[in-house]
This record gives C-alpha cells, sequence and structure tokens, in this order.
C-alpha cells in the first residue's frame, strides 16, 4: 500500500491521484505515523503537513518507520524539508524543492507555507518556492531585472503566508512599479492554471515515483536508534486499537485499569515481577520477592517493590498490555468510550473545556472516593497501581472525570463541587 499525505499541493480530483493503489491522506501531522494501518512494507509519501494549526511531524516518528522496513519519500512542502534532513538514513527526496533543501539554497519552512481553503482544502495563496521560481523566469525573459527581481522578492517575503494571494502580488507590483510582472503572470497562469507551481509539479513528481520509479530511497542504516524517552511517550499517547467494534487509546484502557479495577494492585505487582525476572538489561534476573529481600536486608522498615521500582510503562510491548489489561471486560471499554465521548460533549456545552481544565483538588477528591483511601495514603496507593506519584495519577483521573460524574450521581460532598465546575 502507498500511503500518500496531501493537501493543497495537489488538488484531490488529480487523476494520477485516482489509481488504486494510493490511500489517500490528509496533511501529516505529529503521531500519524503511529498508525498501526501502516504495514511494514509499506510506502509512505510525506507531501503536505500541518505545523501551524498543530504540531509537526517529528523526525523520530519518520525514522522509527524506515527502522521497520517501510519506505518514505518526501517532496513539494513538509516532505522535501523532511527528507533533506534526513537522507543519510534512508528517506528518499524528489523534486526542485527538496534539492534546494538539501543544497542549502533555501532553508526555512515558511518557504513552503500557504493558506488554504478550509472546505477544499485547496491552496489559496503562494508560497515563497514558487514566488522565487517567477521571479526568476521573468528576470531571465527580461520581464524584471535583477534589481527588481530582488526588491520583489523581499517584498513578497515580507508578507505573512496566508495573505500572499495574486490580488497581493498583483498590489505590491504596483507600488514597485512592476506592474510588467504581474500582467505576465496573469497572462501564464490563464494559459495555464498550473504555472510556475513547482510544489505540484514535485508532488506528482513523488507519487510518480513511488508508483513506478526510480526508487528515490537510500539504504536505512542496519542500527538505526530510534528510541527516547519523548519517542516512548509519543507512543503511547498515540496507540490505538480495534476492539468490538471501537476505536479505543491503549493508554486510555490501561489507565481506566488503574483507576477504576479494584485489584489493579495485584496486576501491577505480577508486572513488576515479571520485569525482575526478565530485566532486559544483561543483569541477572530473579522473582521480585527475592530482589526486594535482598535489597531491604536487615531494614526495620522494609520498602514495598512499588515504592522503589517506578516503572514508566511501554505500550509497544504486546506482553506489557496484555498483562495489564488482564481483567479487562467489555463494558470496561465501552466505559472508557463513553467517558472520553463524554469530553467531546462537555466541550460542546463548555466551549474551551478540556480534561486539563479539571481542578487538581477534584481530582484528588474523586481518587479518594475510588480508592477509598485517606489523605496520607494517596501517595503509596498510586505508586501501587503503576503511576509514578500521585500527581500522575490526578492527571489521568482528569481525562475520565466528565464522564464519571455524569454515571455517578449520588457522590460524597466534596465530590459533587467537582461535578457543578464540570456541568456549568
Amino acid at each position: 500500500m502507498i500511503h500518500v499525505y496531501v493537501g493543497p499541493a495537489v488538488a484531490p480530483d488529480e487523476p494520477l491521484l485516482q489509481d488504486p493503489s494510493l490511500r489517500l491522506r490528509p496533511p501529516v501531522r505529529h503521531g500519524d505515523l503511529f498508525d498501526d494501518a501502516i504495514a511494514d512494507r509499506d510506502t509512505l509519501v510525506i507531501i503536505d503537513g500541518l505545523y501551524h494549526q498543530a504540531p509537526a511531524l517529528r523526525h523520530k516518528e519518520i525514522l522509527a518507520v524506515l527502522a521497520r522496513g517501510v519506505r518514505v519519500i518526501g517532496a513539494a512542502s513538509i516532505g522535501a524539508l523532511r527528507a533533506a534532513e534526513l537522507w543519510p538514513y534512508g528517506m528518499g527526496g524528489v523534486g526542485h524543492v527538496y534539492r534546494s533543501y538539501r543544497k542549502g539554497e533555501i532553508t526555512g519552512d515558511d518557504e513552503v507555507a500557504v493558506g488554504q481553503d478550509p472546505a477544499t482544502g485547496r491552496a489559496l495563496t503562494w508560497p515563497l518556492v514558487n514566488c522565487r521560481y517567477v521571479i526568476n523566469l521573468a528576470d531571465s525573459q527580461r520581464i524584471l531585472n535583477g534589481a527588481q527581481a530582488a526588491d520583489l522578492f523581499d517584498a513578497l517575503r515580507a508578507i505573512y503566508y496566508p495573505q500572499r494571494t495574486y490580488a497581493a502580488i498583483r498590489a505590491v507590483c504596483r507600488s514597485l512599479g512592476t506592474t510588467a510582472f504581474a500582467d505576465w503572470l496573469g497572462e501564464r497562469c490563464s494559459d495555464d492554471p498550473h504555472f510556475g507551481d513547482l510544489k505540484r509539479c514535485d508532488a506528482l513528481a513523488a507519487v510518480r515515483a513511488a508508483l513506478h520509479g526510480p526508487d528515490p530511497c537510500g539504504p536505512v542504516p542496519a542500527q538505526l536508534h530510534t528510541d527516547s524517552v519523548y519517542f516512548r511517550r509519543w507512543y503511547n499517547a498515540f496507540a490505538v486499537e480495534h476492539v468490538d467494534g471501537l476505536v479505543l487509546p491503549t493508554a486510555a484502557r490501561v489507565a481506566y485499569q488503574q483507576l477504576f479495577d479494584p485489584d489493579f494492585r495485584t496486576l501491577w505487582g505480577r508486572h513488576l515481577d515479571h520485569l525482575s525476572r526478565r530485566p532486559g538489561d544483561g543483569t541477572r534476573g530473579m522473582p521480585l520477592a527475592e530482589r526486594m529481600r535482598r535489597l531491604n536486608g536487615q531494614r526495620s522498615d522494609p520498602l514495598a517493590a512499588q515504592t522503589v521500582f517506578k516503572i514508566p510503562i511501554d505500550l509497544r510491548d504486546c506482553g506489557t498490555v496484555s498483562r495489564l489489561l488482564a481483567h479487562e471486560t467489555g463494558p470496561d471499554r465501552q466505559a472508557v468510550a463513553r467517558y472520553l465521548a463524554a469530553n467531546e460533549g462537555t466541550r460542546r456545552h463548555l466551549p474551551g473545556f478540556t480534561p486539563d481544565a479539571v481542578r487538581d483538588a477534584d481530582a484528588c477528591a474523586m481518587l479518594h472516593q475510588l480508592w477509598a483511601c485517606t489523605a496520607t495514603g494517596l501517595e503509596e496507593e498510586a505508586a501501587a497501581r503503576g503511576f509514578r506519584g500521585a500527581a500522575e495519577a490526578m492527571t489521568a483521573m482528569k481525562v475520565f472525570c466528565a464522564g464519571y460524574l455524569r454515571d455517578h450521581e449520588q457522590l460524597p460532598t466534596e465530590v459533587k463541587g467537582a461535578a457543578a465546575d464540570v456541568r456549568r
């Protein structure tokens, strides 16, 4: 399968994009490459991407799919930029924009940024790479002289990218006395609506390369390192599974069990014992109980395992997921879906609402009610359930607060205050 991340660079009705072996996707953003629909031998063609409205695609995300054997081709926009940065690691680049980034002739991401129609996704403005191309062409055809070309490009660069329309170009030309260029550009665009559109040309070339070759990708290093604390967090945040006809974030399912399963302490203890027996760092494995006996020695106040070993959860490991979801039921999954939907429902009635807006004190009150523990015992209970502390448990609880409050009308007095805050 060839996954093509494309937006304003190419219109969706472009004939080449109708090839049945292509799967068209919207402009790429941070997290999209964690999609489990991307198989190890698939091809990604990265053309357009988001970076203003949403976090941009990270380099580690591309390196991770390259390490899996996925072929990645970039062109035209953020794809060209990332390919110029990652070609030593096997990402392929295609087209004029890619070569310009690769040679250092252009450097900024503002070179390819455009404003687009939110309804159709079509570009409404001119990117700098296209402006530079048509200005240089006009210079070579003596429509502009060298000084005029430089002044015009500097003036267009100064315009904020969502405002760099053809009307804005004409206005700048009038102010600089270069209306001959605007007239020439208008005539050429009337003859060819795609005149000067380097991004479209490059994007189509990348799709053709993916379909028919030649393959622009280089060899992927044998030991391509992609792991980091940040990458594990990103994976955990974007991991989803299709289960019971639902698409559920795996992290939310695990967090629900940590919070709501009355016997999750037992599961966490088994998980720690599993890791103790198979440490994976070259040290000798042993049962957790033996490890703790050695660690505590003759201490009069022996430490608990969950206090010593605060292990971050890595959802990339199927065994970890299986162990931590061992008690999960169908109603649990339905509850996760319902609680996540409650956040969206609350946002519609309370614009700007996010789980982060829930007060710490309210989330803390719900944890006390759920776990039936004292204020001093909250930290210990959180650690025994696999959280790295009460603060992390409160953050997890906030995601479920809106739905939990809707499900439970009869709550202790201190929790009812939280309900009122969320519902207002």
